[in-house]
């Protein structure tokens, strides 16, 4: 995919990791600030008037205030040359859709996630923010368990 020089200036080697319902999730490496990093751009079509681009803007506000060991944290945004993209902390793992894919998951891990999603969740509605789009394919489970 060719983006903006300015989009990829302070990164490296990106690399696509999934189409999402709302654009496509590239990995990235940060060169300045030494992480990888994901970043999710969006369908030029989904922002075609001032106020699409005005709500992108403060929902992208609202995620940033986000500050959650169960949620990604969003390191910047913007809109360039019609492109708009989330720069977002890069999240090391599998889906829980790729984890379930072959068998179901044992109850106390069952359990462990589910409270982590619910935590991660209640912080998100404590600021105001509903997902809506919670679905397997758009949660991580990192190697740790998280």
């Amino acid at each position: 995919m060719h983006l903006l020089p300015s989009v990829w200036a302070t990164t490296s080697s990106p690399r696509g990791l999934a189409p999402a319902a709302s654009g496509e999730v590239y990995r990235a490496r940060d060169e300045h600030l030494d992480r990888n990093v994901a970043i999710k751009v969006l369908p030029p079509k989904t922002f075609s008037d001032d106020s699409a681009r005005k709500h992108f803007r403060k929902e992208a506000l609202a995620l940033s205030k986000l500050n959650h060991p169960n949620i990604a944290t969003i390191h910047d945004f913007d809109t360039q040359q019609g492109i708009s993209f989330l720069v977002m902390e890069y999240v090391p793992g599998v889906t829980l859709s790729q984890r379930i894919a072959n068998h179901a998951l044992p109850e106390k891990e069952f359990m462990r996630l589910g409270l982590q999603l619910v935590e991660g969740m209640a912080a998100a509605h404590e600021q105001g923010v509903i997902h809506r789009d919670l679905k397997p394919t758009n949660l991580r489970l990192t190697p740790d368990g998280r």
